[in-house]
């Protein structure tokens, strides 16, 4: 499997180095491997886009569905909520300056839902109507991308940082069960699984150079 997809294509932010401190905020390196999941599928579909502009390939309507419910199952309904109710939820008790950028990121989840609808639409029309509708999902696609690797960047220049310097060891145990998945009640244990089951099926349906799917 090439690197984008098996090796989870390097995030446009993904410079921050989690703790070495043994098993101590484990969650850092879950919240960044996640991140770089989702930049996989995000770089994946910019690729296809620019290959059917190009006339290099031709739309495969599956595997942009799969990456889109990707895209609106893992980060929307799993990866920001733990954010939201763990790290931003403690970081914000323990260092109150840090409210303002909270303020934003939380607002930031809240576009993302409204851009991923957005983009699922722009998908749906794409199929039903054709070739005359497929810059305004090209655009939809860059749109989301770039929104999302900007947010992230936020999260790994700012957030962590802050997060490491003002959370206590209690607040790094309630946060590393949670994005272990074995705290969540919400969630449950097993969610992770299902999502990297997902991953490795996009992988498997998107052709070289960003998958092993078959070539087109």
């Amino acid at each position: 499997m090439n690197n984008r997809m098996a090796g989870k294509a390097e995030t446009s932010a993904g410079r921050y180095e989690p703790c070495s401190g043994g098993d101590r905020m484990r969650s850092i390196a879950i919240i960044l491997d996640e991140h770089r999941s989702l930049a996989a599928i995000l770089h994946g579909m910019l690729y296809l886009v620019r290959a059917i502009k190009n006339d290099r390939a031709t739309p495969d309507f599956r595997l942009f569905a799969a990456m889109v419910y990707y895209i609106d199952a893992f980060p929307e309904r799993f990866h920001h909520p733990k954010e939201e109710t763990y790290l931003f939820r403690l970081l914000r008790r323990r260092d109150p300056t840090a409210g303002p950028l909270l303020d934003q990121l939380h607002a930031e989840h809240r576009s993302g839902e409204v851009k991923i609808r957005e983009l699922a639409s722009a998908l749906k029309r794409y199929e039903r109507v054709g070739g005359n509708s497929f810059e305004a999902f090209a655009d939809a696609v860059d749109s989301y991308a770039t929104f999302h690797w900007r947010h992230m960047r936020t999260e790994e220049d700012q957030i962590l940082p802050l997060a490491r310097q003002h959370l206590t060891d209690s607040d790094w145990d309630e946060i590393d069960d949670a994005f272990a998945g074995n705290a969540d009640p919400m969630l449950g244990a097993k969610v992770g699984d299902e999502y990297e089951a997902l991953f490795r099926r996009i992988a498997n349906l998107a052709p070289p150079p960003i998958g092993v799917g078959p070539e087109r």
